[in-house]
């Protein structure tokens, strides 16, 4: 058996894995959750308050809602090259502005190309998935992809411990990765001739949208929590150190790599099952680090439950959304993250105006109990093949 359990599998398929691996951690992990990682020191420097941060957020939300769009508009006329090579020009601007920021406002630009690029990403990633690799591992294929997420938080991590507050240098130090990942996008898809799906092609509100929906969006509105806030929560309520938040956002990321299994969890336990236990492991996160100032090593295991319900959630959602959608993989992966991304949109400046006004503890505890609320509605069916799609098998996989 090769790579993702297929059997016939060349270095063309292993390299889109790859680089769909990388625009992932890219568009992901540095682009857009670095921010909440690096955000204390961007405070100080900049003078932030805690609502303007939110709201800077909470824009970077609005543009990746806006890239998901332009992705499903995108990938049927000019292809999934082209859109994903876009995702990675806007994460180099993005983070080289972030790096020059002066100003809220620059801030707020920077950080809504880093939103536009992540929105952007995963729709063509689906589509060249869908296109050029067999039937059976494309579930495994979409699963990994997914876990480029908890890499890249784990390379903020480990540039965050080695530089400090740095925060400038690190983020033009990721345009140059950006930049990088760029070219290899442009290389490892290949170019197709684009195709418009026809108007009957595909049901446009398949039975369980509105569940998807809304299970996507309660949970990442809770998640605003962790990704714009829980910097900030270690350092002035837990009174952690500068190492000792890297250290945290590490083990979020690590144990966000199980990720990698989510399509081999839902093949035999279903799409339900598995995303609900995601979503207890994150409200279980947020709990503990309400309790983390009566001991430190809560903080500590609460993001490492948090890094790994929100990764293996988030892959549910997307194979949730191509059983819905299985003629258009592009908008089955883009409709949930469209919809995490307008929770989080809505959560960010929500939970920061909770935060001030109640306190830590019963903010994080009201996140909670949405992110249980967020595991009401689940799949009318959790299909054996979810994220295998229904594009034509391809003739031969190089």
């Amino acid at each position: 058996m090769g790579l993702l359990g297929m059997t016939r599998v060349g270095p063309r398929t292993a390299n889109l894995v790859a680089v769909g691996f990388a625009l992932t951690a890219l568009a992901y992990g540095l682009a857009r959750f670095a921010y909440g990682l690096l955000l204390p020191q961007i405070r100080i420097e900049l003078g932030l308050g805690t609502v303007a941060a939110g709201w800077i957020g909470s824009a970077a939300f609005g543009a990746y809602c806006g890239g998901v769009v332009a992705a499903f508009m995108g990938v049927p006329r000019w292809g999934a090259r082209v859109v994903a090579v876009a995702a990675g020009l806007c994460a180099t601007a993005g983070l080289g502005l972030m790096g020059m920021a002066g100003s809220a406002t620059t801030l707020g630009v920077a950080m809504g190309l880093a939103g536009i690029s992540t929105g952007l990403a995963s729709p063509p990633l689906a589509a060249a998935v869908g296109r050029h690799i067999p039937q059976a591992g494309r579930p495994r294929a979409n699963g990994v992809i997914n876990a480029g997420t908890a890499a890249g938080i784990m390379l903020s991590g480990v540039a965050a411990l080695a530089f400090a507050a740095a925060w400038r240098e690190l983020y033009l130090g990721f345009a140059v990765i950006a930049a990088a990942v760029t070219l290899w996008l442009w290389q490892a898809i290949p170019g197709e001739e684009t195709t418009k799906p026809s108007p009957g092609a595909f049901d446009m509100r398949p039975r369980g949208l509105f569940s998807l929906c809304v299970a996507a969006a309660m949970m990442g509105a809770a998640s605003t929590a962790i990704w714009t806030f829980g910097a900030d929560i270690l350092r002035e309520q837990l009174h952690f150190s500068d190492q000792q938040i890297a250290l945290a956002w590490l083990a979020l990321g690590t144990t966000g790599l199980v990720s990698v299994m989510t399509g081999t969890a839902t093949d035999r336990f279903g799409i339900a099952v598995v995303n609900r236990m995601s979503l207890v492991l994150m409200g279980l996160g947020l709990v503990s680090l309400a309790a983390g100032s009566w001991m430190s090593v809560l903080a500590f295991a609460a993001m490492g439950l948090f890094g790994a319900g929100y990764i293996v959630s988030c892959g549910a959602l997307l194979l949730w959304g191509i059983t819905l959608f299985p003629a258009r993989s592009d908008l089955g992966i883009g409709l949930p993250f469209l919809m995490i991304a307008v929770g989080q949109m809505i959560g960010a400046p929500l939970f920061g105006g909770l935060l001030e006004a109640t306190g830590t503890a019963a903010a994080l505890t009201g996140a909670a109990v949405v992110m249980a609320c967020a595991a009401i509605p689940a799949p009318h069916s959790a299909r054996k093949d979810a994220g295998a799609g229904n594009h034509p098998e391809p003739a031969s996989v190089t």
